[in-house]
Formats: C-alpha cells, sequence, structure tokens
C-alpha cells in the first residue's frame, strides 16, 4: 500500500481530520464488494423482524474487485451536495455508547448539534439508531444482534425517503418546510465504538459517480409493513472511498436521501468490505451508527 504523509491539523475542533495517529501506513487499495445483480421483477429482503432469525435475501448477488481509496488526503474537500459524504473529528463525551439511556440522553444531541453546524440546518432530528460488530455475534441492539451491512445499498429510496420524512417528522412540518422553498436531507452519522478500525470499513461510493439507472428499488419485509431501499448494481465508473483506521474521536457524515432534486447528490450507496491487508488478530469492528433528518429552510 502507498505510504501518505499525514494530513496538517486546522484551528476548527470539528474539522480536523489529520492521520498521524494512525498506526502504520495507509492509501489506496484494492477490495471486493458486493452487488446486486440485475434480474427480472423486483427484488426483495425478508427482514430479520419479519423472520425471526437471520434476514432472507430473494436476488442474486455478484462480487466485484474495485479500487478503493484513501479518502484521508481528500477530506478537506469533500462535500455532502456532491460526493454524498464526509468525515468529521468530533469526540463523544459518553463513554458507553452501548448504554441505551445514555445514546437517547447524551449521544443523541450531539448528533443533532453537530449536523445542525456542518449543514446549516434550523433543526435536525434523530429517529434512529443501529449498532454493528463484526465479531460474529453482531452488537447488541433494542431489537436485536446486528452484524455489519456487506451488501452495497442506500437506506431510502426517491419513494421511501419522503414517506419516512413524514412518519418522523409529520405531514404538517413537512408540507411546511417545503412551501417555503426549504429542504430535508437523511443523514447518517456512523462512528467506531472501538477504535482505530483494523477490520470491516465503512467503503463509500462517490455519489456523483453513480447513475440513476444504477441504483435498483429493492422491497423490504416488516411484519406491519414493507420499507424500500437500494442495492447497487455494477458499472466500471463508479469511484469507491474509504477512510483507514478510524478512531473513536471521527464520524463518517453518510447522505440517504436529499428532498431537492437538482443535480447535487441525493443517494450514497455504502457497504462493510474485507481488507485483504488486515491483521489476522485485528479485533471486531465495532460502530454505531444514527439517522437523522436535517431540516434545512429556503
Amino acid at each position: 500500500m502507498t505510504s501518505l504523509a499525514p494530513l496538517p491539523a486546522v484551528a476548527d475542533g470539528d474539522r480536523v481530520l489529520p492521520n498521524a495517529l494512525l498506526s502504520r501506513a495507509v492509501g489506496d487499495t484494492e477490495a471486493d464488494l458486493t452487488y446486486l445483480t440485475p434480474g427480472p421483477g423486483k427484488p426483495v429482503i425478508h427482514s430479520s423482524a419479519y423472520t425471526g432469525g437471520a434476514p432472507r435475501y430473494l436476488f442474486e448477488t455478484e462480487r466485484h474487485a474495485v479500487p478503493l481509496r484513501d479518502l484521508r488526503p481528500l477530506a478537506y474537500g469533500l462535500s455532502l451536495d456532491r460526493e454524498g459524504f464526509r468525515l468529521v473529528r468530533r469526540a463523544t463525551a459518553v463513554e458507553d455508547l452501548y448504554d441505551d439511556s445514555a445514546v437517547e440522553a447524551r449521544y443523541l444531541p450531539e448528533i443533532e448539534s453537530l449536523i445542525r453546524r456542518e449543514t446549516g440546518a434550523s433543526r435536525v432530528v434523530a429517529f434512529d439508531v443501529t449498532r454493528r460488530s463484526d465479531d460474529g455475534r453482531g452488537a447488541a441492539n433494542r431489537d436485536g444482534l446486528r452484524g455489519p451491512a456487506s451488501r452495497i445499498h442506500v437506506d431510502y429510496t426517491r419513494d421511501s425517503g419522503p414517506k419516512r420524512a413524514r412518519d418522523v417528522l409529520g405531514d404538517r412540518e413537512v408540507d411546511r418546510l417545503l412551501a417555503a422553498g426549504g429542504r430535508i436531507v437523511q443523514l447518517n452519522a456512523w462512528r467506531p465504538i472501538r477504535g482505530p478500525v483494523l477490520r470491516s470499513p465503512l467503503a463509500l461510493a462517490d455519489a456523483s459517480s453513480v447513475q440513476a439507472a444504477d441504483l435498483v428499488a429493492t422491497d423490504q419485509l416488516f411484519p406491519d409493513r414493507v420499507g424500500e431501499i437500494y442495492h447497487l448494481a455494477y458499472a466500471p465508473t463508479q469511484r469507491w472511498y474509504y477512510a483507514p483506521e478510524m478512531t473513536r474521536d471521527e464520524l463518517l457524515l453518510i447522505k440517504g436521501w436529499d428532498s431537492r432534486d437538482d443535480g447535487r447528490a441525493r443517494f450514497t450507496p455504502h457497504s462493510a468490505v474485507a481488507l485483504a491487508e488486515a491483521p489476522a488478530d485485528a479485533p471486531p469492528r465495532e460502530s454505531i451508527e444514527v439517522r437523522t433528518f436535517a431540516l434545512i429552510d429556503g
């Protein structure tokens, strides 16, 4: 792997993205990613809540080796409205991110504050928390154990994004904001619970390199509803990035849906990825992700 010089520190504490703390040289690599194989009919997932066990995927997949670029040298120039993701540095005051009460009372307000600062939103609403681990069992959540998501996906679609916004925010608030020329942005905040992350990091597609035809709407069945996400079909023009050895003080902000359809990034495909160079004795990857809606006035 190519050795890279550390990034310099900057004054804004939320945007310091040095890799001087990393334990070894990092850089560009190659990794296998799991794509959906397009076929007849709409793909379907039976969620773990629906099956009572492991989720069931009713579609074919295929793996492609893709260049995976180290995003750290580019981090200062990344944009949620262009690439669809950003890397930011922001420590949390919550010591135990497995403590549901502490996460709800203290961590979610931290995330809401961070996203207001990053986006200029007048209001941010955190509405879902998921922990993941690749230790073979999964990380504890209120709704069960979760492992890393290893199929490339986007959490929301052109149809399910606005529906979820109305579920969370209410019709009146959504209608008020959009009528006034504002926009609603769904953002995930992804943080390692322990670091540095040496295996199963998150790979992110540059949203500007993904064509609309690459995104395949997929039904996700729950006991009481049918959701919809995107999976990704392979195209050689797609560009992929990751942040090597992320620490607990770093977060990835990932755009899952934007109400404004004007050429900016709207959907950012992402997936856990296995690195061939990960040490055999690397500790499990443990992470926490918070889903939010950012309300941005016109």
